[in-house]
Order: C-alpha cells, then structure tokens, then sequence
C-alpha cells in the first residue's frame, strides 16, 4: 500500500483562514511533499470553532492517508478549554510529524518603565490586577502564554482578549494594554522598529533573529510557551503510510532550501519519528489542561 501511495491528491486541512502560520507552515510542507512523492498535496483552509472544524473532519474522513490535519497548539488547547467535542483528539488522530516550533516572546509597549522580565514581575506585583495583557482571544497561543507566565511569575495581570494577534498587537502598539505574548514572527518586526520593547522569548533557547534577547526561563525557571505545527491523520490510517509520511517530513529538514524557510518562521525543526510527536502533543495537552483548570478559563 506504501508503495503506490500517493496515488490521487491528498488533501491537507488547516483550521484557520490563509496568511497565518500555520497556513504557512501547511504550504511549504505541502510543497515538499508534493515535490517529493509526484502528487499534489492541497491545502484546504477550513476556519471555525478553534481549528475543531478541521480537526473533526479529519477525525471522520476515510482513513486511507488522503485526508492530513495541520496539528497544532489549538488540538492540545482544546481538549481540557471545550466540555464537549466530538472527537478525543489524542485517541482520534494519529500523529505523523512534526514540523517546527515558533517561541512565544514577551513585548511591552515602550512607553512601559520595564525593560527586563524581572522589572515587569516587579511592575505587576507593584500594581496587582492593574497592568493589562492582551491576547489574540480566549485559548490562543498568545492567552496561554500570557497565563502561564501569571502562574508561574506569581503577577496579577488583567487579560484583555481580541479576536485575533494583529488587533492585540495594535491595541498594544496605541497604548491600550502594556504587555502582550505572541509569537516571534508576529512581533519581529515592530520590535526591529522599536515600536516594541522584547522582554523575554518563550523558547527553551534564544532565537537566532534576536539573538540579545534572554528567554523568559533564565528568570523564571521551567518557563517555555511556543507555538508548533506538525501532521496528523485519522486514527486507523495504515502504519505504512503514516511512516512514508514522516521519513519524508524529516527528509525536509535536512533540505538547505526547506530548513532556511523553515527558519524564516523562527521555528525550531520537530524532526522525530510519529510517537516523539505523539508524546510531545500530549505532554503539550496536559500542560495547557493544568493551566487552564488552573486559571479557571472558560469560552465566553
């Protein structure tokens, strides 16, 4: 069955609008793979529910390898912030691969005295339930970010929500809120600018593209909030196919061409075989749980 796979397209969903990252990251891998094993893989961009449309698409399509989910921080977000969903996702897909992983980073408005994390600890524990953050909406990257870092800082930082990054990082930009957690690449260039002040990066290492920025974890230890892409199928997809898949995700990465645009994204490469990205999403699912039980999230 591997052998003749892909025989047809296969069809690659994302669960956001074109443009973001994880669109891009769907595109190039698309692209790789398309190259790679002479048939299209397309891109099908299906917004709704948190990226829940897509994934249960996925979850209910034929499980012959044809139909990919572009899996994300929402799959892991999701599974403790909706009561009900029709699928389980850690039992209802199974992992492929994967891609990369973009840090969080830690910004400020620069009219904010703070220039290092410990000085906004200090600022918000001076000012309990008065500074303010703002995030890309309930349950993004950016809102888990910011609340786990409010959990492990021990800061009180009012959370302000948007519907979507750019808003947030407009309001922040005007002087609305103080602070705000997106990813590198959504706030490089204004940082580049000095429109905004970077703090921290939330990866576990610094990021090449700002390399004098320190993370977040060497003043709050254990701290790291990145978002990350990878490939899932249905669950029952054959062994065989799901492996095809992975050796040639991996093969991207030792790709100059593929590791360079890979990098254009900040990312740092999830190379690994199908259970290492199975084990990282649901290490990612139970450490996004604890912090929304924690933080008592709910969707308004």
């Amino acid at each position: 069955m591997a052998d003749t796979y892909p025989s047809r397209p296969v069809h690659l969903l994302v669960g956001y609008a074109p443009g973001g990252g994880n669109d891009i990251a769907a595109r190039l891998m698309a692209q790789w793979l398309s190259q790679r094993l002479g048939q299209s893989f397309v891109v099908e961009n299906r917004p709704g529910a948190g990226s829940n449309l897509a994934t249960e698409t996925v979850v209910n399509a034929r499980p012959d390898g044809y139909t990919l989910l572009l899996v994300n921080p929402a799959n892991a977000v999701n599974a403790t912030l909706y009561d009900k969903l029709n699928f389980n996702f850690l039992h209802d897909i199974k992992p492929v691969a994967g891609i990369s992983k973009v840090p969080a980073i830690i910004v400020v408005n620069p009219s904010l005295a703070a220039k290092t994390v410990p000085e906004l600890i200090a600022y918000a524990k001076a000012n309990p339930g008065k500074s303010n953050y703002a995030t890309g909406g309930i349950g993004t990257e950016s809102h888990m970010a910011g609340e786990l870092f409010k959990m492990m800082a021990g800061v009180d930082l009012v959370t302000v929500n948007y519907r979507g990054t750019a808003p947030a990082i407009a309001a922040l930009l005007g002087g609305q809120v103080e602070v705000s957690f997106p990813s590198v690449p959504a706030a490089i260039e204004q940082v580049k600018a000095g429109k905004l002040r970077a703090l921290g990066v939330g990866g576990a290492t610094r990021s090449e593209l700002l390399p004098n920025v320190p993370t977040v974890g060497e003043f709050v230890p254990g701290y790291e909030a990145s978002t990350w892409y990878g490939l899932g199928v249905a669950k029952n997809a054959p062994t065989e196919i799901v492996d095809k898949l992975n050796r040639e995700v991996n093969a991207a990465f030792a790709d100059p061409v593929m590791k360079m645009r890979l990098a254009e994204l900040s990312g740092t490469l999830l190379a690994g075989a199908p259970a290492d990205f199975g084990k990282f999403v649901a290490d990612e699912t139970e450490k996004w749980g604890k912090v929304i039980r924690a933080a008592n999230i709910k969707l308004q």
